[in-house]
């Protein structure tokens, strides 16, 4: 009997008997052919926000990289081992995306970390903390606010996140030419996990704005 849990074998199920069929044949394309998806998104690891799921994409559609925070930072090449940047030059430079879009989250335990820096961390590495300090300036500046209620700093900083790493993808060569010649176009968006709503950053304000259903 195969090794995983039952609710896994009971999903596996599921999707032979539904959705694979329904879609074979576009698996057998991308087989064939190879993926070609104009969108890569960046996402937090977090459970509760798939952007497969939030976009109701199909299979080859998203290049989807996640991790926690949905940090991107900024080019580094220094020979060390970098994951994000990897999925990102292989996204850009190979499978030649026509649009990043960063997408965080309301209720982001990584951005809750980089605001309670009071907490001891997780482990004697600290991952989640080194991780999250690419946004200590900020987060900083925001949990100082005494303007802002705890939820509406959590909120902030979420937004902010996604900012900073746009403005980080900007410093890898390989994204800002492509923008520059208007092939790459740049995007944020944050979830609303207990509401569903999507709100999309306006590329001109950095403003938060609620999508509207049509």
């Amino acid at each position: 009997m195969p090794h995983l849990p039952e609710h896994l074998l009971t999903g596996y199920r599921n999707f032979m008997s539904g959705r694979y069929p329904a879609e074979s044949g576009r698996y057998r394309s991308l087989a064939r052919d190879g993926q070609a998806p104009e969108t890569m998104i960046v996402a937090c690891c977090d459970s509760r926000s798939a952007p497969e799921a939030i976009f109701d994409a199909g299979p080859g559609e998203l290049f989807v990289l996640r991790n926690v925070g949905n940090l991107v930072p900024p080019y580094e090449p220094d020979g060390e081992y970098h994951s994000t940047s990897a999925a990102l030059e292989f996204a850009v430079q190979s499978l030649k995306v026509k649009n990043i879009v960063v997408m965080g989250h309301g209720r982001c335990g990584g951005i809750r970390a980089a605001l309670d820096t009071s907490s001891a961390p997780l482990s004697a590495g600290d991952f989640i903390g080194k991780w999250m300090s690419l946004i200590a300036p900020a987060a900083e500046t925001v949990a100082a606010s005494t303007l802002m209620t705890a939820t509406e700093r959590q909120t902030a900083l979420e937004r902010i996140s996604i900012r900073y790493s746009i403005a980080n993808l900007r410093t890898f060569p390989c994204v800002s030419i492509l923008e520059g010649k208007g092939r790459l176009t740049l995007h944020g968006a944050w979830f609303d996990i207990s509401t569903g709503e999507l709100w999309v950053m306006n590329r001109q304000t950095g403003d938060f704005e609620r999508l509207e259903m049509e």
